[in-house]
């Protein structure tokens, strides 16, 4: 997906603007960068793939050659990031977190006006941080470019930019991803993330509000549009792709994560009866920690990832090898596994393969029983709204598979819609083939209505999409 970090200080900024990134770096596996200003030197950015290395590792040797007292910097999934940009508007460095579906659309358009070329990536796209660019410079001023860009962008997008003489942060209309403000003496950052800056001494200062752009200095905030009456916040933060130290609108994910595995336990009552809970590292632990507590069922770590070496959540891009390295963090620990009956809780089930494996790894090494409970409900539509998943197609996650076995492929909305209804037949059906592929012993997924009280804000503020199919 990515994450987004940026300072505005009284003095150098290279250092904040290092650690504030590098605790991103859970969002994102493929490329960092980093886009500072010095007012003798002007611009300058560094951009590394950290594919195989931390980025801290990449950019050690940047911080010592890097200097200003304005930065802002990313860790990205997809693109190269932040851009270096000259135009009407002046010049400013700009980084992105979000999700462009109508590329193709808007690219001809740019080209029907008059902006005569886009760089390819390797591959042969566009970037979308450099369409987000060309969007904004359409406009006389960055703010009204921002609110077009915005405005015209199907799927959603939060923006930074950072100018020669301050930042201006823009969170998305809808406020899909986070995007919040910290304060110290002499600075103030701007983070996707709430914890991102709490051990460089900075204090929370607020939240952005929907679709609100502020400028920032290392003076203050200035708000250049309020926010919009309209929130729609991804819940999958909280589920799986959030930091456990992390706050989103006043909602800490670990104790969300708790409550989540609380209400799991509750709806198993009696039903089943291991004899560890257990979490999958590390998105399921905290949900298990909550189902432990709830149930009186002691937690326990029946495998323990391989922390020396796989220190962060690096994936290749190719699911053959995703599918070696989800292997490979795994150690087994016999004692907890042999002959017991064991709850299982992940964060999700998308495809189902990684799962399925962790599961013949039980079996493997002697496990009597598999019950598995996902922390979220049965993921059944692509999210539109943030890249979140490398699938190219819904037909990727395993219970669409499943419901065009039974349906055919072309699958009437009604119908698509009751497999999301947790008492209906047809739900009930699409879980115990679910079940059967994946060789558990039994399946039950956290429910909608569940999942909107972990949160414990108003659902009319939260994206359940990936779920419900409701925009």
């Amino acid at each position: 997906m990515g994450g987004i970090f940026g300072v505005a200080s009284k003095t150098g900024c290279v250092m904040d603007l290092f650690f504030g990134i590098d605790y991103h770096s859970h969002l994102g596996t493929r490329r960092g960068g980093m886009a500072v200003y010095d007012r003798e030197k002007g611009f300058d950015r560094a951009i590394h793939n950290i594919e195989n290395s931390p980025f801290r590792t990449k950019f050690e040797h940047d911080v010592a050659e890097l200097t200003g007292n304005l930065g802002i910097g990313c860790i990205s999934d997809y693109e190269p990031q932040p851009l270096l940009v000259r135009s009407h508007l002046g010049s400013f460095a700009v980084t992105t977190v979000g999700k462009i579906n109508n590329m193709a659309d808007l690219m001809q358009n740019n080209l029907n006006e008059g902006h005569t070329h886009f760089l390819e990536m390797s591959g042969g796209n566009v970037n979308p941080t450099e369409m987000v660019v060309a969007l904004i410079n359409q406009k006389a001023t960055m703010v009204e470019g921002i609110r077009y860009a915005q405005d015209v962008i199907d799927g959603s997008m939060t923006i930074l930019i950072m100018m020669k003489d301050c930042l201006i942060a823009a969170r998305d209309k809808v406020g899909r991803t986070p995007l919040i403000i910290g304060r110290k003496d002499d600075a103030f950052c701007v983070s996707f993330e709430s914890f991102a800056y709490v051990n460089l001494g900075y204090e929370d200062y607020r939240e952005l509000g929907p679709g609100e752009i502020v400028r920032i200095t290392p003076e203050g905030v200035e708000t250049l549009k309020g926010p919009g009456d309209k929130m729609r916040i991804c819940s999958f933060l909280w589920v799986y792709y959030g930091y456990p130290t992390s706050t989103y609108e006043g909602v800490n994910v670990e104790d969300m994560r708790y409550k989540c595995g609380e209400l799991l336990a509750k709806r198993d009552r009696g039903e089943v009866h291991p004899d560890i809970v257990a979490g999958v590292p590390d998105s399921g632990i905290a949900h298990a920690i909550g189902y432990a507590n709830e149930s009186g069922v002691p937690f326990a770590r029946p495998f323990i990832k391989y922390t020396p070496t796989w220190p962060r959540s690096f994936m290749p891009t190719q699911q053959s090898q995703r599918n070696l390295i989800a292997r490979m963090k795994l150690i087994p620990v016999h004692k907890l596994i042999k002959g017991k009956s064991l709850l299982m809780i992940d964060d999700s089930i998308v495809r189902g393969t990684q799962l399925r494996e962790t599961t013949e790894f039980l079996y493997h090494n002697g496990a009597k029983e598999v019950h598995i409970r996902p922390a979220c409900p049965p993921l059944l539509f692509g999210c539109k709204y943030l890249n979140f998943s490398r699938s190219k197609s819904e037909m990727d996650l395993i219970t669409r598979r499943i419901v065009a076995r039974r349906e055919g492929d072309q699958v009437e909305e009604k119908v698509l819609k009751d497999y999301t209804n947790p008492d209906s037949a047809n739900y009930k059906e699409m879980l115990e083939e679910i079940r059967k592929e994946l060789n558990f012993t039994t399946l039950k997924f956290h429910r909608l209505d569940d999942l909107e009280k972990s949160i414990d804000i108003d659902p009319c503020k939260l994206c359940t999409y990936c779920w419900s199919g409701k925009e």
